[in-house]
């Protein structure tokens, strides 16, 4: 089904209508990802073949996972090069706040 896209784009516009900034879109993003990540970690490492299947059939392994599955060709390309983009803003974000809080 579509349930894992539906929920991505509701939680899209969510994010957009009530912090209306980029770096809160971008961040976004990026937690949704990273928790797909973790669950698809759990899924890889769990002993038991119920949950894993499971897992396997509603949870994505990430945002590409996603786009790869509903999407293909160059839309496909586009929306990739889109989440590199995004995630190379994250990184950038990440960086900054590392820097300026110089205790270690």
């Amino acid at each position: 089904m579509y349930i894992d896209l539906i929920l991505l784009i509701i939680l899209m516009i969510v994010v957009v209508m009530f912090f209306k900034r980029f770096s809160s879109f971008v961040f976004f993003i990026a937690v949704f990802d990273i928790f797909f990540r973790i669950l698809t970690f759990i899924k890889l490492n769990i002993p038991l073949a119920d949950v894993a299947a499971v897992m396997d059939k509603y949870i994505p392994t990430g945002i590409l996972g996603i786009i790869a599955k509903y999407t293909d060709g160059l839309f496909t390309t586009v929306l990739d090069w889109c989440y590199v983009i995004i995630m190379a803003i994250f990184w950038f974000y990440i960086t900054r706040i590392f820097i300026s809080k110089k205790k270690i």
